[in-house]
Formats: C-alpha cells, sequence, structure tokens
C-alpha cells in the first residue's frame, strides 16, 4: 500500500513537473499550468498525497531541475517575486484535498475555489511584501488577470477527478 501511494505521489509530482514549466508571459506573473498539477493531485490523492506531490516538486526545483515557470529552476523563483505562489500551492493543496473528499456536484469545484484562494493569499502577501506594494496594486497584477485561466483549470480538472478516481483505489 506504502509502495502504491508513494508512486501515484511521485507520478503527480512528475505531472507537475511537466506541466508547470510552460507559461505565458504576464508581467511578473506568468500564467501556467502548474495549478492545473496542483488540483489533480489534491483531487486524486487527498489532504496527505497531494502536499506530499506539490512538496517534491517544489525540493525537485529547489536543487535546480528546470521545472518551475519558463523552466527556471534553483532557489531564486522559490525567493523572488512569484516564490509566494510556488509555496502557496502547498495549502492549496492541503485545503482542496481536504474539501474534495466530500462528495456532491459543487463539492470539487468548491475545494479547488478554496485551494486557490489560499495560494493567491500567500502569492499576494509575499508579492506586495517583496515589492512593497499596495493590496490594490498586487491583486490588480498577480489575481485579476489570472482568475478567467483558473476558472477553466477548475472546471476541467472538476471534470477529471471523477473519472481518475475510479482507475486510483
Amino acid at each position: 500500500m506504502n509502495l502504491r501511494r508513494n508512486l501515484l505521489v511521485a507520478l503527480m509530482a512528475a505531472v507537475l513537473c511537466v506541466l508547470s514549466p510552460w507559461a505565458i508571459p504576464m508581467g511578473p506573473v506568468p500564467i501556467t499550468l502548474a495549478t492545473l498539477g496542483v488540483y489533480l493531485a489534491a483531487g486524486t490523492l487527498g489532504p496527505k498525497g497531494g502536499p506530499a506531490a506539490v512538496g517534491l516538486y517544489l525540493a525537485l526545483g529547489a536543487v535546480g531541475v528546470p521545472i518551475f515557470a519558463g523552466f527556471s529552476g534553483g532557489a531564486g523563483p522559490l525567493v523572488g517575486l512569484t516564490g509566494g505562489y510556488l509555496w502557496g500551492y502547498l495549502p492549496c493543496a492541503l485545503l482542496a484535498g481536504l474539501l474534495a473528499e466530500r462528495r456532491g456536484r459543487f463539492a470539487l469545484p468548491l475545494a479547488f475555489l478554496v485551494g486557490t484562494a489560499a495560494m493567491y493569499t500567500v502569492g499576494t502577501v509575499w508579492y506586495m511584501v517583496q515589492t512593497h506594494g499596495t493590496l490594490g496594486g498586487a491583486l490588480f497584477t498577480c489575481v485579476l488577470p489570472f482568475l478567467p485561466a483558473d476558472g477553466v483549470k477548475i472546471a476541467v480538472t472538476s471534470l477529471l477527478i471523477p473519472a481518475l478516481r475510479r482507475h486510483i483505489p
């Protein structure tokens, strides 16, 4: 059982590693598919496995594997302007994983919305500290432009997770 769980964590970390580097520049914070990977990990592996997969992804990036946005790696992205969003993937995976265990038509979208709010909170506060900026400026730069793309990612993963759960005991 532990081997199977560890393999699934590694698989989801690999999914994150494949999705995350592809970025569309949008000022200081790019649009990536990383949150899609975080939602997939949280929705399939729950509140323990999801954060474990995210932690493995962050560790791989921290040691220099070029898996962060724009095929970057190392400590720089973790402590730079967008570092808070990378760290925010952990509470996102934890909260989304906890809430995704509930059943019901809107459980998954709600889980991913709550997780995304946690990620945005960590990332936006980090960005404000780094830039000495205002909340309004940070929201305008780092949150509002990303809401439509995150809405699409939430919808896609909310549809994919039930099918994946049927194949992952």
